[in-house]
């Protein structure tokens, strides 16, 4: 990371405008198969290698090559950048590892007469703030967050919690701003709904995966011992699974829990058990279009010319064990 971030000043502020990416002749001959890669922070993860999934389907479409590649850190995008660049590749989708990465990675593409197309995560410049002249395709945070706090309310007052009983785990991330977004969105719409503020307990995880809920979730049950039901929730899936977790060794079961996730990919898992666990819906974010739009938006740009939009947010839709599986089949996510 320490040696993408140190690029030169002169070559990172020389060229991030996107006049300077597009002005760029990119354009491959009419006989050149045109090679795009698709980068991701954490390919391990099912919302990743779902993308890949779409973006490989796109790619059998028009015909061009996709080159998969996992970059975790700020060492492995350049190292990516490079490679790519040595294959011949025309340009690249990303999800960066850290977003401050944002200009070194646009100037190291730039050097190398890449493309560039941020996914899931925006690019921050050098003054903190999102860089609005490179395409990006992004989660429409906050709204999905409210969408999973009027959700959690709407199940809280169905089940007939007594408020006094009841508490709220948030489960946060807040050094990701996508992150802190939907988490924060959350708290406003429980509280709006009417929701105590001071009954939403929050706790910061190191990770943001199902260790890391479990860590948060456990500091804040040792906190709160007197809370009888929990509502849980979190940037994403695995927060919420970790923080399910945590209260099942606490003795808190599906009728004392209700946690709603923020993805739909890794929960998989937890609406296939047999018998419910505390984890009971998810807000469905769609990774077909992450994966496969962004390939095609930026095969197009390639090949046509054609500038992508410079910014996109994809919306949610919330899914139960119940609705899972009929909605996934109507956003295209399964056949």
């Amino acid at each position: 990371m320490n040696r993408l971030l140190v690029m030169t000043a002169g070559v990172i502020l020389g060229g991030l405008l996107l006049g300077d990416l597009a002005g760029c002749d990119n354009k491959p001959s009419g006989s050149e198969k045109i090679k795009i890669g698709f980068l991701v922070k954490m390919p391990e993860e099912p919302w990743f290698q779902n993308e890949w999934k779409h973006a490989q389907r796109c790619a059998d479409k028009y015909g061009f090559d996709l080159i998969k590649i996992g970059a975790s850190d700020g060492e492995k995008v350049l190292n990516a950048i490079n490679n790519l660049a040595a294959q011949g590749a025309k340009g690249f989708v990303i999800c960066a590892p850290d977003v401050r990465l944002g200009p070194a990675i646009v100037a190291a593409a730039r050097e190398r007469n890449l493309k560039v197309f941020s996914v899931d995560d925006q690019f921050l410049g050098a003054d903190g703030q999102p860089m609005k002249d490179v395409p990006y395709m992004g989660i429409s945070a906050r709204e999905i967050g409210r969408q999973v706090g009027k959700a959690l309310y709407e199940e809280f007052k169905k089940r007939g919690w007594k408020i006094e009983e009841t508490g709220a785990c948030c489960i946060a991330h807040d050094q990701l701003p996508t992150a802190k977004n939907r988490t924060e969105g959350t708290r406003d719409a429980l509280t709006e709904a009417g929701f105590p503020a001071e009954k939403i307990y929050v706790a910061q995880e190191k990770t943001t995966d199902t260790e890391g809920g479990f860590n948060a979730a456990n500091s804040v049950l040792t906190q709160y011992p007197e809370v009888k039901r929990w509502l849980v929730f979190s940037m994403n899936d695995e927060g919420v699974m970790g923080g399910v977790r945590a209260m099942e060794g606490r003795g808190f079961t599906a009728e004392t829990t209700i946690g709603i996730g923020i993805g739909g990919s890794t929960c998989e898992i937890e609406f296939k058990k047999e018998k419910p666990t505390g984890f009971f819906a998810t807000c469905l974010i769609s990774e077909y279009r992450h994966g496969y739009e962004t390939a095609e938006l930026l095969y197009k740009w390639i090949k046509e010319g054609t500038t992508p939009p410079m910014y996109t947010l994809t919306a949610g839709v919330i899914v139960t064990r119940e609705t899972q599986e009929q909605k996934r089949r109507e956003l295209g996510l399964i056949d």
